[in-house]
């Protein structure tokens, strides 16, 4: 039986279970390309694969529609994986295992892929109908959106000839994103080096985080697993003699870090063991605070630490030690600036989104984000200057720009007029402190007028994320009203 089976519109969901059953996790889309494809040929459309795995479809308007200019449909096929602690899954070679839970679709245990596997699911069940109306169609899906837009960088799009393109990649429904952010990935590596010490074996964990989207949640102030070990080893560095043996947090650079864990030694040479209890009291009292400090937007954080018994371990040296905890107190964090133009809106992150401690390096992986371009490099340098203060380096990539907002946008005013038209209500309109391909697309094809929009999907990026079934039945009915009224 199909999971999916009597929700509505019944071949977008038909379509969203056949995406999540194949792996299509950022960097391991050929499979669901070359779905796209065989789809392709199975309904007689013309369609393009690149070497990436991009794909292009192609539908001619219906008739009375022949004429009218192409819209284009657009989305991305790689979806962020996340998992909860614990779960077995291998999301190089599993499909997704789906449910329903009231009113929304979910995923056991794994993030769903909503985002962006929605988009492709409305672009398959229009481009499977011979029965609704629609002018010309040019359906583009990309690749590798999540890890720096690399798709939309790399795509090839001369051959489009439409002008109007909807961007289905947005996750509050009645919201029309106009603009967002530019961003770029800051990689830095550390030298790092180990000695024999002897003591008593924990490990710190911090988690419970709410994590989330590093673009789309970064003004909610949720804490940063990765920032809040580094203040947790610093207080109990100040008050026992640690020494770090193992440290690692978060899983994609894109996602705000949930856990973050460490190994380290309680004790040095010469120093007399006796210090067990006074450290775990410490070590509590810190969990106690930090619970305190994030208990609205974070009211499950928890910091606990495990006995692992007495031994020698390679430890990191006092200086390297020292390197690491500058890099994590000192590193930007969170919101750097708020724009003043727009109430509300973050116009400059930071998130650190991936540590580890392997190989004699500590490696680091921080998101930037800005809708002011200067402002983008600006933190990035800053990064760089610390990283290169502690004898490490750093490099940048996927670096893509911002989508900058259009005072005259026909395709925003017939979405607009078609949402009130259909549902007798307001719809608002947005800038974006993420990035999405608008800015790309927009200067790949000159005079291009794009609108970002999509139904109601909560807690992407995390195991948490929920799709609305209503919502998402919305949001078809939008797009068909938009395309009719496209003629």
């Amino acid at each position: 039986m199909r999971i999916c089976e009597g929700l509505k519109p019944e071949r977008v969901f038909y379509y969203f279970e056949e995406i999540c059953k194949i792996p299509h996790g950022s960097g391991n889309t050929k499979a669901i390309s070359d779905y796209c494809v065989a789809f392709a040929k199975a309904h007689g459309l013309e369609w393009i694969q690149d070497a990436m795995g991009n794909v292009i479809l192609f539908k001619g308007g219906v008739k009375g529609y022949e004429d009218a200019d192409p819209v284009i449909l657009q989305g991305h096929m790689d979806m962020v994986c996340e998992k909860e602690s614990g779960v077995e899954f291998d999301f190089e070679t599993e499909g997704l295992t789906l449910f329903v839970d009231g009113d929304f679709l979910r995923a056991k245990g794994t993030t769903l892929g909503g985002d962006d596997g929605i988009a492709l699911a409305y672009g398959l069940a229009i481009l499977e109908s011979s029965e609704i109306p629609h002018p010309p169609l040019e359906v583009v899906f990309t690749v590798d959106e999540e890890t720096g837009l690399l798709g939309a960088e790399g795509i090839d799009l001369s051959m489009l000839k439409g002008k109007k393109l909807l961007n289905i990649d947005s996750d509050e429904e009645g919201i029309f994103l106009t603009s967002c952010a530019g961003g770029l990935d800051v990689d830095c590596r550390i030298p790092m080096a180990r000695e024999a010490r002897e003591g008593i074996c924990y490990e710190i964990k911090v988690s419970g985080l709410k994590g989330g989207h590093s673009g789309m949640e970064i003004h909610k102030e949720r804490g940063n697993a990765i920032f809040l070990m580094g203040r947790v080893l610093e207080a109990l560095g100040e008050a026992f003699p640690c020494s770090i043996v193992a440290l690692e947090g978060g899983l994609k650079d894109n996602a705000i870090p949930r856990e973050a864990a460490c190994t380290i030694l309680l004790g040095q040479e010469g120093a007399p063991f006796g210090q067990e209890k006074a450290f775990l009291e410490l070590a509590g009292q810190i969990g106690q605070t930090l619970r305190q400090e994030y208990r609205s937007s974070d009211p499950g954080l928890t910091v606990m630490v495990r006995d692992f018994g007495q031994g020698c371990r390679d430890v990191l040296d006092d200086a390297s030690q020292e390197k690491a905890l500058c890099l994590m107190r000192q590193m930007p964090c969170g919101v750097q600036h708020w724009s003043m133009e727009v109430e509300g809106l973050v116009e400059t992150s930071a998130n650190p989104g991936i540590l580890k401690l392997s190989d004699g390096f500590l490696s680091l992986c921080c998101s930037v984000r800005s809708n002011v371009t200067s402002r983008k490099y600006e933190v990035a340098k800053r990064l760089g200057s610390l990283v290169s203060l502690l004898g490490g380096e750093s490099s940048l990539r996927g670096d893509y720009p911002a989508w900058e907002y259009q005072p005259d946008s026909p395709v925003r005013e017939l979405l607009a007029d078609t949402y009130r038209e259909l549902f007798g209500e307001e719809p608002k309109k947005m800038a974006l402190h993420a990035g999405l391909e608008c800015g790309i697309f927009t200067g790949k094809i000159k005079g291009l007028d794009c609108i970002s929009f999509g139904p109601d999907n909560f807690d992407i990026h995390t195991p948490m994320e929920r799709l609305s079934i209503p919502s998402v039945a919305k949001v078809w009915e939008l797009i068909l009203g938009f395309l009719e009224r496209s003629k």
